[in-house]
């Protein structure tokens, strides 16, 4: 139980360092906001102002306000503000992947032992991507959980609940689990333990109720018959239209993502391949997955998450022979006190990466210093956000002051009437003498700034890395506001 603790108490220090969420997040952290405070009223929901590219699905953040929504009536209550619900439904959802990890660590231990499971567990605490992500509203997330359970009942053989996850999590939420899930289905067709007639027992009414279920409860929160993740589906691969959001090469996820998310622990995969065939069993679906999901030219870390488990179960296995080994020799005396180096390591670099993320929200941070500056007794206070603050950490739940006013209004002219109505502008610039500030040179004044990390550079003179943070968010206020 101590172990599993920790994986609560890890995670919740990331979420608490890190409260913030960025534009990838908005739609499921608005739906929760919305579906909490606006209830039925769907005409007041965010997604229909700004639905963004391509619509997702509402199953999600139903899922988690309901679980969420005692504790934040409960918050109300007790008099904190919108910004403290935030916390919770991240923490829900955090909670709720945390739950389905340790459910597959307890079917890796029962197939693989009760070393292998702790180590596991040891293994992801160190490292920072999964720790990190686990409580953040990305669609990739709330499919997590899903797919760490089906991978569960993948390895004790439950073939129906294997079948049922794995729809659910396809059709409802990311389609490319497809290739991760059908290559864990193919190994158990041609082996033998599961039937084609089996198969379709159990996939044909799994398929039918996930379609039916996300075109129901999602036509109804986007007002129009749809199934968000088919539209999504569609233009990202058919259309290939992802890549309007950068490429990467072919390789990227094995020679960057991978030894990012995993640290040091990525040179113990092939030992723990080599030593137990039960290992290679599991890596063939997660190395597959990201070798064919390799071929969509966009890439992101999150769009591969749900393999890290399976590659730190190789990576654990590898930890416990060397450390079952630990009295035969000095070699493993030698070879395990490297690994106990191994997990300093990890939590070093994990550190490191906690604390880059933690200043990457230059929005939140303005947003929240606005709140703390302006006196509660002041006039009326009309605020615009700007795309720049709104991507980097602002949401309905930083909208605490049910008497301000918060206006999201894209592709205003800078200097023009629109934007003289605000008495407050946030706007994204790199210096107090930016083009983006000139037209409000004579009209506003510069109330602060907040900084943004913008990379690491090499001191040679004290010969070590620093850290840069520049000027991101400029909040201005206008000089005839009182």
């Amino acid at each position: 139980m101590i172990l599993e603790g920790l994986v609560v108490v890890v995670g919740a220090v990331h979420l608490l360092i890190c409260p913030y969420t960025k534009v990838e997040e908005s739609f499921n952290l608005q739906a929760m906001h919305d579906i909490l405070y606006f209830r039925s009223n769907i005409t007041q929901y965010d997604h229909l102002e700004f639905p963004g590219v391509v619509p997702r699905t509402f199953i999600g953040p139903l899922f988690i306000s309901v679980l969420s929504a005692p504790m934040v009536a409960l918050a109300s209550v007790l008099g904190y503000s919108k910004a403290y619900s935030q916390c919770i439904v991240r923490g829900v959802l955090g909670l709720c992947v945390i739950y389905s990890y340790l459910r597959f660590q307890q079917a890796v231990k029962k197939t693989l032992g009760d070393s292998v499971a702790r180590y596991l567990i040891l293994l992801t605490v160190t490292q920072f991507h999964f720790m990190f992500y686990l409580s953040r509203p990305l669609p990739n997330i709330f499919a997590l959980g899903v797919v760490l359970l089906a991978m569960r009942a993948w390895l004790l053989q439950d073939h129906g609940s294997f079948v049922w996850l794995s729809a659910f999590a396809i059709i409802v939420f990311r389609a490319e689990l497809a290739i991760l899930m059908g290559l864990s289905l193919l190994m158990e067709l041609v082996s033998g333990r599961l039937s084609f007639f089996n198969l379709f027992k159990y996939g044909i009414p799994a398929g039918l109720v996930s379609l039916g279920m996300t075109i129901a409860v999602d036509s109804l929160f986007w007002q129009r018959l749809l199934w968000p993740e088919g539209e999504v589906l569609w233009y990202n691969t058919i259309l290939n239209k992802s890549s309007n959001w950068g490429t990467s090469p072919f390789l990227w996820y094995f020679y960057s993502a991978i030894p990012k998310a995993l640290g040091i622990s990525i040179f113990l995969i092939p030992v723990g391949a080599f030593v137990d065939v039960r290992v290679r069993s599991l890596l063939f679906p997660a190395l597959g997955f990201v070798f064919l999901y390799s071929f969509l030219p966009h890439k992101e870390l999150r769009f591969i998450i749900y393999v890290f488990p399976i590659l730190n179960t190789a990576a654990a296995r590898a930890v416990t022979t060397f450390f079952n080994n630990f009295p035969k020799s000095y070699f493993y005396k030698a070879l395990a006190v490297g690994i106990a180096g191994h997990f300093a390591m990890n939590i070093l670099m994990t550190s490191g990466f906690l604390y880059i993320s933690s200043i990457n929200y230059p929005g939140g941070d303005a947003l929240w210093r606005l709140h703390q500056t302006i006196p509660e007794t002041s006039g009326p206070v009309h605020v615009h956000i700007d795309v720049a603050s709104a991507q980097t950490g602002i949401s309905r739940f930083m909208q605490v002051n049910p008497d301000w006013i918060y206006n999201k209004t894209e592709d205003l002219i800078p200097g023009s009437d629109s934007t003289m109505e605000f008495s407050h502008l946030m706007i994204g610039a790199k210096a107090d003498n930016a083009t983006e500030l000139m037209p409000y040179s004579s009209t506003h004044k510069i109330l602060f700034y907040t900084k943004g990390f913008t990379g690491l550079k090499f001191n040679k003179k004290k010969k070590g890395v620093l850290i840069n943070r520049d000027e991101k968010i400029f909040v201005l206020q206008k000089n005839t506001w009182k």
